[in-house]
């Protein structure tokens, strides 16, 4: 089985420069200070690593039936002169189903013959083959998988023992940037194969809800998927997913899903044999530094924005559109991918304490947390408005009006109550900001409006203030977002 190739270009570093010696850098009064080399952190080899972790390491073939017919269709015009030679060429094709094979790598992980890998590695396999460093095989069986992260665990039968790994801290020590890393697994097809390197980067997000990637210059190529990535200490500290390629070979741009993520998932999958991630119930947003003047008590961009709050724990717990997630279970909240995570890697049924900022104050509230799967947030229905005639103005470069029932045929508006933008000013700073006709807005300043008047005055407020910026809540097709708009433009 492949790895996945999330790029098809990639920059070329122009030039590699290599320096020796030792490093200077600034102390704290602005004077260069003299920074000794730590010459014994670079291991001599990486041999008994190797010998050490080899046994549970495993290669994985999957048998797939394939249906027939899979020929070119379609390639030549009726009544073109190679017709008959295509059709008989499509007839040789569509001679029935035929087995596939493919292949990946994984890690035993317990005693008992439980194996780690991708889900795309067995997706869609009828049959898993594992292929130990012995050279013995056994047939697996598939526990669970979960999409969202990429990670699969299977099961083998044996008579004896395995030999095996055991997860390490991907955020602890052994796990930093420039932290030494080996990679094991079968690339290409070619058997079992070892390749060292460092950890480029880390926290890499590259398309998963979940992500928290490992990035690192260790070679992985095709084949490699599923495998591990190992500290120094022989702990596996993420499981190779994915490369940066153009060609889909390795260039020295790799990823590896950390094991804080994995660890919890492969948890999940062996109790219940699928995962049950925490579920909160709010939609949510980053703050963006323009919003922070429009937010009463807030000093920096961080935590997250809720847009929205339909029916589930977060409704019950007291959670309101507007406030701004602070901590979460006594951690901070620095955005919302990181709120994302540590709901999802929390307990159902969980009773957590959650602050949040609301209207300059900060608010304590305990939330029980519901189960992600199968879950998904619901929008309020629409309503139309009444038959007074609306009011009309240009405010902010935006041209507004109530709601009327011409107006919500027209762009097919899915809200209560609000003011309907008719118009953007091209050059305005809503426009820059994505706002486009057919939006409305359902909240100015984090309190309701339905009438222009009612922006207008939330306007007046925020330049009395002192604010630069007002927050406006916008709805987009039942989809809302916070843009913060500068004040005083016209």
């Amino acid at each position: 089985m492949t790895t996945k190739a999330i790029a098809t270009t990639a920059p070329v570093i122009g030039a590699l420069v290599l320096s020796f010696g030792l490093a200077l850098a600034p102390a704290s009064d602005g004077v260069a200070q003299e920074i000794e080399p730590t010459t014994d952190s670079r291991p001599a080899t990486f041999a008994d690593l190797a010998e050490q972790v080899s046994p549970a390491v495993v290669n994985i073939t999957t048998t797939t039936t394939v249906a027939g017919g899979t020929g070119p269709q379609g390639v030549v015009p009726e009544g073109s002169p190679f017709e008959d030679f295509f059709r008989d060429f499509q007839d040789r094709q569509d001679d029935g189903p035929r087995r596939s094979s493919a292949l990946g790598s994984g890690f035993v992980i317990s005693a008992d013959g439980y194996i780690v890998t991708n889900n795309h590695v067995i997706e869609g396999a009828d049959e898993i083959t594992i292929e130990f460093f012995s050279g013995d095989t056994l047939e697996a069986e598939l526990v669970g998988t979960d999409p969202n992260t990429d990670i699969a665990l299977l099961k083998v039968e044996s008579e004896e023992d395995l030999p095996y790994v055991a997860f390490g801290d991907s955020d602890g020590p052994g796990s930093r940037v420039g932290d030494w890393v080996m990679a094991m697994g079968n690339p290409l097809g070619q058997g079992f194969s070892v390749s060292a390197g460092i950890i480029s980067a880390r926290n890499r997000a590259l398309s998963g809800t979940y992500d928290d990637y490992i990035q690192t210059d260790a070679a992985i190529n095709r084949g490699n998927s599923g495998g591990p990535l190992f500290n120094m200490g022989g702990e596996v500290i993420g499981v190779n997913t994915a490369i940066l390629s153009p060609n889909g070979g390795s260039i020295g741009i790799g990823f590896a899903m950390s094991s804080e993520v994995v660890r919890n998932v492969v948890d999940q999958l062996q109790e219940f044999g699928e995962t049950r991630r925490g579920w909160l119930g709010v939609r949510i947003q980053d703050v963006t530094p323009d919003m922070v003047d429009a937010i009463d008590g807030l000093e920096e961009s961080v935590g997250a924005l809720i847009t929205d709050v339909p029916e589930g724990p977060a409704m019950d717990a007291g959670m309101e559109a507007g406030d701004v997630i602070l901590t979460f279970d006594g951690n901070d909240v620095p955005d919302t991918r990181e709120l994302v995570r540590m709901v999802g890697s929390a307990p159902v049924g969980k009773e957590v304490p959650v602050t949040v900022l609301r209207d300059g104050e900060e608010v304590q509230l305990t939330v029980t947390l519901g189960r992600r799967e199968g879950n998904v947030d619901v929008m309020p229905a629409s309503q139309q408005g009444g038959d007074e005639e609306p009011s009309t103005s240009e405010i902010l470069g935006l041209t507004l009006s109530g709601i009327t029932p011409e107006l919500t045929e027209e762009y097919g508006i899915d809200a209560e109550q609000g003011i309907v933008i008719t118009e953007v000013d091209p050059l305005s700073d809503a426009a820059a900001k994505g706002i486009a006709a057919g939006d409305v807005i359902t909240e100015a300043g984090q309190q309701p409006v339905t009438t222009v008047a009612d922006l207008e005055a939330r306007i007046e407020e925020a330049e009395a203030a002192g604010r630069k910026s007002i927050l406006l809540l916008v709805r987009r097709g039942g989809d809302p977002r916070f843009v913060a708009l500068s004040v005083g433009e016209s």
